[in-house]
């Protein structure tokens, strides 16, 4: 294993004093070195286009890679298993191992729950490595009650509904003078749900009572748009979702941890939707039915949209695949656990990804070369 602890120790090198004394060398002689050592590096190095002189994101490993990151140890682990040719890089206490993953050149590094650790470990995983694509795989709860344990689902975007303005109650907040108007807040509603009563409320037997709560856009900049932007949803990249429609894996009914734990029906794959991100365990049916029904969100987790937004800043493209482990909240939230440490979800997740970078490398094998 390489422990990389500063950039420094990656890029290091050597110099030799150049000395002269000052009383020999006129300010003219001196000058002219100068210009005859500009000269001489000028001419020494080679004349690049624009696009290669582009710096390549490597702080540690510079062979262009697939992205991958779990947030769940079991998920990383049965991907790493397949893994060849593996090494491992240990950077800030986190391990990065690269290796070839069914046809492809990747990185694969394990996030940790979280919306704050998906997002720095993922800025990681970009600066250290010349990653040229970005993939996250992992287990979520289901929003969608048509959806099952054990599905798969690929969201075509993905949100962070808990990015909010929290108000005093369900009338549209007016701050800046306008109902809806946050910007003198340096903030933005998000138009989703702008309307009136579209604050989650939560229901009461005498009624139901608002939480004030108002879904906002979140503010993001990169190269192509350093003023920045508001956005509520992260697109996935088109050619990867593309992709991703072809794979057809037979997925497993019963875990392999448990195998006494099966699903009454057959887990298929769901393509499309708005896959949704925050920083909680949803165990609460009340506010997945308020995501479903206002947003029309598919599964819940707390990483992926931390993920996408890293993505969109760094211009890379991304997708992110998501077996469902459990119905958010269930309906008796003090059963959420049940299929969860069965292996079924993550089992079919890393079906379903390894299918995938099968797919990628026979239709793009230029990104592994």
């Amino acid at each position: 294993m390489t422990d990389v602890t500063s950039p420094a120790t990656l890029h290091e090198a050597q110099a030799a004093p150049f000395l002269w004394s000052n009383t020999s060398m006129s300010a003219w002689g001196i000058k002219r070195l100068c210009a005859i050592a500009l000269l001489c590096l000028a001419m020494a190095t080679p004349q690049v286009s624009a696009k290669e002189a582009k710096p390549k994101r490597c702080l540690t490993e510079c062979e262009a890679r697939f992205g991958i990151v779990s947030a769940f140890g079991e998920e990383a682990t049965i991907l790493l298993a397949e893994t060849t040719n593996k090494r491992e890089y240990k950077i800030n206490g986190n391990i990065f191992t690269t290796g070839k993953l069914r046809g492809n050149s990747v990185v694969i590094v394990l996030s940790g729950i979280s919306t704050v650790n998906a997002t720095m470990i993922t800025q990681l995983l970009i600066d250290h490595f010349n990653v040229h694509h970005l993939l996250l795989s992992g287990i979520a709860g289901g929003i969608n009650p048509n959806n099952k344990i054990g599905d798969v689902v690929v969201p075509s975007q993905w949100a962070s509904p808990l990015e909010v303005y929290w108000h005093g109650n369900s009338n549209v907040p007016s701050p800046c003078g306008t109902p809806g108007d946050l910007l003198c807040l340096g903030l933005k509603l998000a138009q989703v749900t702008s309307t009136p009563n579209s604050a989650y409320q939560v229901p009461l037997p005498n009624g139901a009572v608002s939480t004030g709560l108002f879904m906002r856009d979140t503010f993001v900049r990169n190269n192509s748009n350093p003023k920045g932007e508001y956005k509520f949803d992260y697109k996935v990249d088109p050619e990867m979702l593309a992709v991703a429609q072809s794979v057809k894996p037979q997925l497993d009914r019963c875990g392999a941890k448990n195998p006494s734990l099966c699903v009454s029906g057959q887990p298929v794959v769901r393509i499309g939707g708005r896959g949704v991100s925050g920083p909680v365990f949803l165990a609460n049916p009340d506010y997945r039915n308020y995501l479903f029904k206002t947003i029309q969100a598919v599964s819940i987790d707390m990483e992926t949209t931390a993920f996408a937004h890293v993505a969109y800043a760094n211009e890379i493209p991304f997708i992110a695949f998501r077996s469902l482990s459990d119905l958010a909240g269930g309906n008796d939230f003090t059963d959420v656990g049940a299929f969860f440490g069965s292996g079924l979800a993550e089992g079919n997740e890393s079906k379903f990804t390894l299918g995938f970078l099968d797919a990628w490398a026979k239709k793009y094998p230029e990104t592994n070369e």
